[in-house]
Order: structure tokens, then sequence, then C-alpha cells
């Protein structure tokens, strides 16, 4: 153990994020999994919504606080808040501190949850220590790395670093892994073009690594860049990187079932 060590038994509040919750719930039975398995209690709070991310991205600071507030309050309880997103992840650790800044009530509670939230990966190698998973998945598998995971999180080893420890699984790496696949939130909505352009380029990349599946840790990134893979005629198929951990892939890849 690590930054935990004086906690044996953390209580984790698990974030779920609006597209897990929507349209991929199995990636939060995973993740779940993965944190009872690292030696957590984790609950998941019912007052929780959207993290606020698309309204402060779109300039409405007023919901954007608002839905801040309400995540603080719903999560400030637990010893860590997990997000199996590294964009949800970052709307709470890097920017709720400054969305509240200039609101002396609530701006201090903002930085103590930023300094308790970690998304999943991280969490598991950063905090817990995690080395090892009881689980299998037979064949090569590539992973990209989404934007705000990687330059706001700085999360690019701890998922290798988990993934290599999967019996029966070769990791490849994705050429360009670091460069976005178009998505962007509602960037995909107002400038559908260049965002097209983009997961096409993405899409290229990842059938020319030979792998067969595309792994990720955001789901808007994944859903983005699986549909974009069927569309081509591509067999490659898409799953978050918390089912592969878990060994829960019994579901139908993302874009091949309800989640179309």
């Amino acid at each position: 153990m690590s930054e935990s060590d004086s906690i044996e038994t953390p209580r984790v509040g698990l974030f779920v994020t609006c597209l897990v919750d929507l349209f991929r719930p199995s990636v939060g039975f995973a993740t779940v999994k993965l944190l009872e398995d690292a030696g957590c209690r984790v609950q998941v709070p019912r007052a929780q919504t959207c993290c606020g991310q698309p309204a402060y991205n779109s300039g409405d600071r007023t919901d954007a606080r608002a839905l801040a507030r309400q995540t603080i309050a719903a999560f400030e309880g637990f010893d860590y808040t997990v997000a199996p997103s590294g964009s949800c992840a970052a709307m709470l650790r890097v920017h709720y501190p400054a969305l509240l800044e200039d609101d002396p009530a609530w701006h201090d509670r903002a930085r103590a949850l930023a300094a308790r939230t970690y998304e999943l990966t991280a969490f598991l190698v950063d905090v817990r220590g995690v080395a090892g998973l009881h689980a299998r998945h037979g064949g090569t598998v590539t992973y990209h790395d989404s934007c705000s995971g990687l330059r706001e999180l700085g999360i690019h080893d701890q998922p290798r670093a988990l993934l290599g420890g999967i019996e029966g699984l070769t990791l490849t790496e994705l050429p360009d892994a670091d460069i976005c696949c178009g998505f962007g939130g509602a960037f995909c909505v107002k400038y559908p073009e260049i965002s097209n352009a983009m997961v096409g380029e993405k899409a290229a990349c990842v059938v020319g690594s030979g792998a067969q599946t595309l792994l990720a840790g955001d789901l808007g990134c994944l859903m983005n860049m699986a549909g974009k893979l069927k569309r081509a005629g591509a067999t490659v198929r898409a799953r978050h990187v918390a089912e592969v951990l878990a060994g829960m892939t019994e579901t139908p890849a993302i874009g091949d079932g309800a989640d179309d």
C-alpha cells in the first residue's frame, strides 16, 4: 500500500458517471468488483447526478456550480471518490476548486474533495498499490489515452501496468495513442466535420495496430471510436478497461449491443 496505508478498509464513493449509468452499467459493476478486490468498501450515493462538465464546457457556470455543490455534498463523507472516467475525475479534481473559488462557503470543501478524488486505474495503482489482478483475457489489445486523463491527471502508466498482469493478454501500443479521438464532449456536436475526420484517423490507427480489442478509460471516447470502427466495417471491438481488468467481458462489446 502507499497513500492509504493508514486506512485499512477505505470507504470509497463510486462516481458512476452519466454515460456508464445510461449506456454501460457493466462498467460500473466491474469498477465495484475491482475496488472491493482492492480492499475497499464501496458505496454509490443516490444523490449523485452529472459532474457538471457539459455545462462547464458550454460556459454555463451557474448550473455547473450547482451540480458541483450537489456532488461535493454527496461525496465529501467518503475517504475517497473514484470514477471510471478520466474526464469526470478531472472535473472534480481539477475544475471544482477553480469553479467555486469565489464561493467561500464551498471552495475549501471543493479542494478537500478534489484531493481525495481519483480515476479508477490511478486509484488502484497509486493509492491501493495493486500489482496483480486475478483475471484472464485472451488476445491482443491496444489502449487509447483519453485527453482529460492523460493531460489533466497524468494517467498513462497505470492502466498499462494493470493490463500487464492480465493472463493471456498481449498489449500492443496504439500509434498516436495520445491524440484526441474527436469526441471532446460537445465538440463532436459543434464541429461534426472536424470530429469525424479526427475519429477517422484514430480508427485507422486502431486497425493498423493489429489489435483485436480497443481499450480506454473513458466511455465517451470508446463509444465515439467504436461507432466509427463499426461504420468502417472493422472487426476490432471496444471495451472499457475496467471490464477487462475485472474479468467481466460477458456483455457484448461497445457498439455491438444495447449501446448502439
